[in-house]
C-alpha cells in the first residue's frame, strides 16, 4: 500500500471569520451564479505545528472549464499585494492560498507549486461558500509525496489537514453584530434555540451516519483498520451515559420532562401575550371608531345649526319687509 511522506506539515489549521467572509464576498463579486472558482491568497503564522489563518486577499485568476491544466494567475499582482501586507502588518506572512472548491481539482497541485515561491510548505484551504451540509465550511491540505510501494517514482498528492474556527476577542464581536443584522426578530429566543438544537441533532446524525459506514468498510475490508480512530471511538462510546442504571434513567427522563414543561408553559405565554395584543388591539379600534363617529355627529349637527340660523335669518328678513310694507 502506497505510503504518504508528511513528517513536517502542522497538526492542525486555525481559520479566522474574517477570512470567511472575505472569501464569500471574493466569490459574490466574481463568480455568482456561475461555474467559476475564485482563488486567492492566506496571510497569517505557521510555527510548524499549528497554522493560524488570519487574513486573505483576492487575486485574479482565470482557468479554461473544458481543460483544467490551461489555467492563468496573476503572480506578480500577489507580489505587489503581499508587500503592501507587510508594510500594513508585517507578522502576516503568505502562508498559503484558499479556493472557493468545493472539491479539490486536478490543477490545484500545480497551482500549488506556483505559491511555493512565496512560501515553502503553502497550505490550500478550500472554502464551500454554498454548505449544504451542517459543519465547517473548511477543508486543508498540505501537499504530500506519496510512495509506492511497487518502486516507481514518488508522486505529489494532497493530504487532509484537520481545521477549526478560531476568533480574536475584536473578531467576535464583529460577528456577533453581524449576526445581530441578521436576526429574523418574528422568532423568538425559544423557537432559536430549538432550531439550533435541531440543526445540531441533524449534524450529529450525518456524523453517526460517516461512522457507520466507515466501521462497514472496515468490516468488509475495504479499509485498513486505523487504531487511532477505533481508540477516538471508543472514547466517545465511554462518554455515553448507561441508561441501564435506574438512577441516570430517570435523571435524564425528569431532565426531559422539565425541558418540557418550559417549552409548554413558553407556548402557552407566548399565546396568551399574543391573544391580550389582540384584544388591545379591537379595544382600540373600536375606541378610534366611536371618536370618529362622535366628530362626524358633531360636524352634522354644526352642519345643520348653522342652516337653521341661516334659515331663522331669512324668515326673519322676509317678516321685517312685510311690515314695513304694511306701515
Amino acid at each position: 500500500m502506497p505510503g504518504l511522506e508528511s513528517t513536517s506539515n502542522p497538526s492542525k489549521i486555525v481559520v479566522h471569520p474574517l477570512v470567511l467572509l472575505s472569501v464569500v464576498d471574493h466569490y459574490n463579486r466574481v463568480a455568482e451564479l456561475t461555474k467559476k472558482r475564485v482563488v486567492g491568497v492566506l496571510l497569517g503564522q505557521n510555527d510548524g505545528e499549528v497554522v493560524n489563518v488570519a487574513n486573505s486577499f483576492a487575486v485574479p485568476f482565470e482557468e479554461d472549464e473544458k481543460n483544467p491544466a490551461v489555467w492563468f494567475l496573476d503572480h506578480n499582482y500577489v507580489e505587489t499585494m503581499r508587500d503592501m501586507f507587510k508594510k500594513i502588518n508585517a507578522k502576516e506572512k503568505v502562508i498559503g492560498w484558499y479556493h472557493n472548491g468545493p472539491k479539490l481539482r486536478s490543477s490545484d497541485l500545480q497551482i500549488n507549486e506556483l505559491f511555493k515561491r512565496y512560501t515553502p510548505n503553502p497550505v490550500l484551504v478550500v472554502v464551500d461558500v454554498q454548505p449544504k451540509e451542517i459543519g465547517l465550511p473548511t477543508d486543508a491540505y498540505f501537499a504530500v509525496e506519496e510512495i509506492h510501494d511497487d518502486g516507481t517514482a514518488a508522486t505529489k498528492t494532497f493530504e487532509h489537514v484537520p481545521t477549526e474556527i478560531g476568533a480574536e476577542e475584536a473578531e467576535e464581536i464583529g460577528v456577533e453584530h453581524l449576526l445581530r443584522d441578521i436576526k429574523d426578530n418574528s422568532t423568538g429566543t425559544l423557537a432559536t434555540r430549538i432550531s439550533h438544537q435541531f440543526s445540531s441533532l441533524r449534524g450529529l446524525s450525518e456524523r453517526l451516519a460517516d461512522i457507520r459506514a466507515y466501521l462497514q468498510k472496515v468490516l468488509e475490508g475495504g479499509l485498513p483498520v486505523n487504531s487511532e480512530i477505533i481508540q477516538n471511538l471508543q472514547d466517545i462510546f465511554n462518554l455515553l451515559p448507561n441508561l441501564t442504571i435506574p438512577e441516570d434513567a430517570a435523571a435524564f427522563t425528569v431532565q426531559t420532562n422539565d425541558q418540557y414543561a418550559l417549552i409548554y408553559v413558553s407556548a402557552m405565554a407566548r399565546s396568551i401575550i399574543a391573544l391580550h395584543d389582540l384584544i388591545n388591539n379591537k379595544i382600540e379600534n373600536r375606541e378610534a371608531e366611536r371618536m370618529a363617529d362622535e366628530k362626524e355627529n358633531e360636524a352634522k349637527n354644526a352642519s345643520a345649526a348653522a342652516v337653521t340660523d341661516a334659515a331663522a335669518g331669512q324668515t326673519k328678513a322676509q317678516t321685517e319687509e312685510t311690515d314695513m310694507a304694511s306701515k
